[in-house]
């Protein structure tokens, strides 16, 4: 690396911050049943709630993807804590859609901001040879934040009073001690340029990495566009099918898939990061099949199960995509690598989410979650047909 090297409590404490921000993206989950009641929208409106989001991270990663490669890490991570904050704000102010709208897509520049940046920090800071291990932390503090976001949200809207209200407090909280810690941490890159030198990117690949980016890509749109179906639409397929209205319910089943993530990436030490791919990918496509049987026959152990098996296998991929794309990119330009194959990610949780909002008034919830599912698992299927023909391609 280029940087200045920390230690493992710099590594974790830069995880933790990490955590902390992805919190915040995934908070109004298991609440928005409360804002349809609140402000009368339908279905469609929740999913383009939530799609203004990933567009948020979209339009962060390409406009500003590459910036803390030249001003330095922790600068862009601070501008990343005030969008969290303000994001925060628009919800405790809520009035109407207009909010919930602002508040989604400074949640999204947010999390677009600490993408690329705050995993090539956390790797940056662990101490010489621990690269597997640090992209672990990462990872986990990634999927780990958008898990305990519908956690921390479900239990306090379930058990707490003002549910639409204090959960975002208490995220702003959390942002102000990040904050502060992250002031205390150093800054691993040595040679800055002036942020005037930041140009909008367009996704690009240096000829190394392209190799490895098909594959790795195409099993990231399917994992995150698989979370995207159950933070977006689950809460209301879980109250409405299946008559689970336990707000804390609703969020741990969210949250399964995310914390079963972090389990899949624990994994990949285990099977080696070359068979994390499609091994991933198996664990993507049964996680479809079983999402497929809980819509089909309105069960909620499978829904549980298609969120510890596709959460898991997204967890294997998506820590096999990254330690792939990272490990060919060159220093100079390694966030801004990994930021595209976040570009990618976020594209799957933004287009296939409005797809099945589009399809809910014509077909119903469950017929719209069954095309979505067939389309995914075409394109986990390429994918693995190709990581199983050209293994070597894929391989770190």
């Amino acid at each position: 690396m280029d940087g200045v090297r920390g230690g493992w409590v710099p590594c974790l404490l830069g995880g933790a911050v990490f955590a902390v921000c992805m919190t915040g993206t995934t908070l109004p989950t298991p609440l928005y049943g409360l804002y349809q009641g609140k402000f009368g929208f339908d279905e469609l409106t929740v999913t383009v709630v939530y799609a203004v989001y990933a567009f948020g991270v979209i339009g962060a990663l390409l406009l500003a993807g590459n910036a803390s490669d030249a001003v330095g890490r922790r600068p862009v991570l601070l501008a990343g804590l005030g969008f969290a904050a303000a994001s925060a704000v628009c919800f405790l102010c809520a009035t109407g859609l207009g909010w919930l709208y602002t508040g989604r897509l400074l949640s999204g520049l947010s999390a677009g901001l600490f993408t690329g940046a705050a995993t090539v920090y956390v790797m940056e800071l662990a101490p010489y040879g621990g690269a597997s291990r640090a992209t672990f932390v990462a990872t986990a503090a990634n999927m780990g934040g958008l898990g305990c976001g519908p956690l921390l949200a479900g239990a306090l809207a379930q058990y707490a009073a003002w549910p639409l209200y204090l959960p975002f407090a208490v995220h702003l909280a959390l942002v102000a001690g990040s904050a502060a810690v992250l002031m205390r941490l150093p800054e691993t890159v040595r040679e800055r340029r002036p942020a005037a030198t930041v140009r909008p990117q367009r996704p690009g690949l240096p000829p190394q990495v392209r190799a490895v980016f098909g594959p790795a890509a195409t099993a990231s749109f399917v994992g995150f566009a698989l979370f995207g179906v159950f933070t977006s639409v689950s809460p209301a397929f879980l109250s409405h099918s299946l008559h689970v209205d336990d707000h804390a319910v609703s969020g741990l089943v969210v949250a399964l898939a995310f914390f079963s993530s972090t389990a899949g990436q624990v994994a990949v030490g285990r099977v080696a990061v070359e068979r994390s791919l499609p091994l991933g990918c198996a664990g993507l496509f049964a996680g479809l099949a079983l999402l497929a049987g809980a819509l089909w026959w309105d069960l909620l152990l499978l829904v549980v199960l298609s969120a510890l098996v596709g959460g898991g296998g997204q967890g294997l991929a998506f820590r096999g995509a990254l330690s792939a794309v990272a490990g060919a990119s060159p220093a100079d330009c390694r966030a801004s690598v990994v930021s595209t194959l976040f570009v990618v990610a976020y594209t799957g949780i933004s287009v296939p989410v409005i797809g099945v909002g589009l399809l809910v008034g014509p077909i119903g919830l469950e017929g719209a979650g069954l095309v979505f599912i067939a389309c995914m698992a075409v394109l986990v299927t390429t994918a693995a047909g190709y990581l199983l023909r050209r293994p070597a391609r894929a391989r770190t």
